[in-house]
Formats: C-alpha cells, structure tokens, sequence
C-alpha cells in the first residue's frame, strides 16, 4: 500500500479534471466531486451518481447536482508506488466522468477505463 495524505490526493484528482480535454470539461455540469476514505467497501474505487446525460430530460432542470465520488483507500491499498497512484487516480476519474456523459461500464472497458 502506498501512503498518500488526503490533501495530496484530492490534488490528484483535481489535477485529472483540470487536465481532460477542453471538448468533455465544457460539457460537464452540475457535477459535485469528492474524495472519501472509502472504509466501507475496499473493492469500489469511485462512484458516479446521478443521471447520465444520455437519460436527462426535461424533468432534470431542478435536479440536485449529480456526484462523482473517488475512494481514497481503495487506490491506496491497489499500490506501491505514487506513479501507480496518480495512474489510477486517472483512471477511475476518468470512469466515472465516462458514467456522467452514459458511457457503461462494457465500453468503459473497451476504451480502457475498466
């Protein structure tokens, strides 16, 4: 397991979101993110909530904000090194903004983010 403090973590991540492409980060809206430890179930990484753009209508213009939750301690535990860490801090980022705009989880596989 790697040891990476929470402030350095929540950099991580918002490093990755800073740094998609201007064509995805343009589209993302009413999104909250967050990190938690993620104590309860060591097996998920992140979390997508919400409604996928895909499946959005009219009905949604007063929804409460979607979120997109990483777990820290689940990525932890998956490495030994802080390149390892940072690699897969993309990665489920990256998965679950994929869930935002209703990519599932088969072509989130096919594309690499599985």
């Amino acid at each position: 397991m790697y040891a990476m403090g929470r402030d350095e973590f929540e950099f991580e991540v918002g490093r990755v979101l800073e740094n998609l492409p201007q064509r995805l980060s343009s589209r993302i809206a009413n999104v909250s993110f967050g990190v938690d430890d993620g104590f309860e179930n060591l097996n998920l990484l992140g979390l997508y909530e919400g409604v996928p753009l895909t499946k959005r209508t009219s009905q949604y213009a007063f929804a409460l904000p979607d979120r997109i939750t990483i777990y820290r301690l689940p990525i932890l535990i998956r490495c030994w090194m802080r390149d390892e860490v940072v690699a897969l801090i993309e990665k489920v980022v990256k998965h679950e903004v994929g869930h935002y705009f209703g990519i599932d989880d088969a072509r989130l596989h096919e594309l690499g983010y599985a």
